[in-house]
């Protein structure tokens, strides 16, 4: 098990979900913390409040490629190919998890066991293969995951 998937683990066990989980690790990749970003995502649990919409790892790793690339402030702009890069995430993820389980909501992901709200391995393998998948797409934009923007 790589350091990344024992961390996202940990958090997991701790009670985090997968949107939640992939901008910690961004957060933490940046040395930084920010309390109310991780209760925000939150929200995306479960496909929406559970509603077993589009999957949290997707809209929650399009919301990690805007921490790096995205607009944060009125004289900040987002990265030049940052809806490029979020497309890509996106194709990539209909491909991978898509075609594997029929479709990208955590209904047709998890089934039956979205109404108990179980995270299982499947979950698990998901998050931490689009978590490399953000990651290879930053580096392919030549965006180092450490570097902090201001």
């Amino acid at each position: 098990m790589s350091e990344d998937m024992f961390r996202m683990f940990e958090l997991s066990q701790q009670g985090f979900s997968c949107s939640q989980l992939l901008l910690i690790m961004g957060l933490e990749a940046q040395g930084k913390k920010d309390i109310e970003l991780i209760r925000a995502m939150s929200g995306l649990a479960g496909g929406m409040g559970f509603s077993g919409q589009t999957c949290g790892a997707l809209t929650g790793a399009a919301c990690l490629l805007g921490l790096y690339a995205g607009k944060g402030t009125l004289e900040e702009q987002p990265h030049e190919k940052f809806d490029l890069m979020v497309n890509e995430l996106v194709d990539w993820f209909k491909e991978q998890v898509g075609t594997e389980y029929g479709g990208i909501t955590c209904a047709d992901i998890l089934g039956d066991d979205l109404q108990y709200k179980i995270v299982s391995m499947t979950c698990g393998n998901i998050v931490g293969s689009t978590y490399d998948k953000v990651k290879e797409i930053l580096a392919n934009y030549g965006i180092d995951t450490t570097e902090v923007r201001i």
